[in-house]
């Protein structure tokens, strides 16, 4: 099950193949891609850089070890809790801290219940146009350091029900570009966060991660 969110609420909640024939994502998958700027660097994923699994990837894993051995069929098999989340009436140099605390390229944006509303990556709160030579001015600066989240976040983000086969959540990220979707519950909240890396990492673990049953 995937859903859509947006800052007015869920305007999506189907399957992969639903999912496809809306237009609910055509702000990402025609516009936009997502780009983790800083290399080693992934969302929920704070001990990445230092090529190190991630300690609650590890639990995870671990209770799939041999004496227990099953594939890894479905998002709770992988995906990393609790997910860092930026509000969205946070500034962008908030916004940078919490990224920067944490040592992730990407969080979901929620609302002040909590609601999934979008999703900020480092692309967002730095881009390109910022680094033109003519962007030099103090009080420019300050004032796209001042800018709130919701005006440069991605909206609206796709989710990941926590029973989502892995298969449909790696077919969706091939499709948009994404490095990886906030997992939430029915009501929108966030429970998690899967990534490429997350799926990468389960692949190359025993037992390994049943993509092709």
């Amino acid at each position: 099950m995937f859903y859509v969110y947006s800052p007015y609420g869920q305007v999506f909640s189907g399957t992969l193949e639903q999912l496809r024939t809306t237009q609910a994502l055509t702000p990402i998958t025609k516009v936009r891609t997502v780009n983790t700027v800083a290399t080693g660097l992934d969302a929920g994923n704070p001990d990445v850089a230092s090529g190190e699994t991630p300690t609650p990837a590890r639990h995870a894993l671990q209770a799939y070890a041999p004496g227990g051995r099953q594939p890894l069929t479905v998002v709770g098999d992988v995906m990393q809790r609790p997910s860092h989340v930026v509000s969205h009436t946070a500034t962008v140099r908030d916004a940078w801290q919490i990224l920067k605390n944490h040592r992730i390229g990407q969080a979901p944006v929620v609302d002040a219940n909590g609601t999934l509303v979008g999703l900020v990556s480092r692309a967002e709160l730095m881009p390109p146009q910022w680094l033109a030579p003519t962007v030099d001015s103090m009080t420019t600066w300050q004032a796209m350091l001042t800018q709130r989240v919701e005006q440069v976040m991605w909206s609206p983000v796709p989710s990941a029900h926590i029973d989502t086969d892995l298969r449909r959540v790696a077919s969706l990220l091939l499709e948009t570009g994404l490095p990886g979707l906030p997992v939430t519950d029915q009501n929108g909240q966030v429970i998690g966060f899967v990534s490429r890396s997350d799926l990468l990492r389960a692949l190359a673990t025993d037992p390994p991660l049943d993509l092709w049953s």
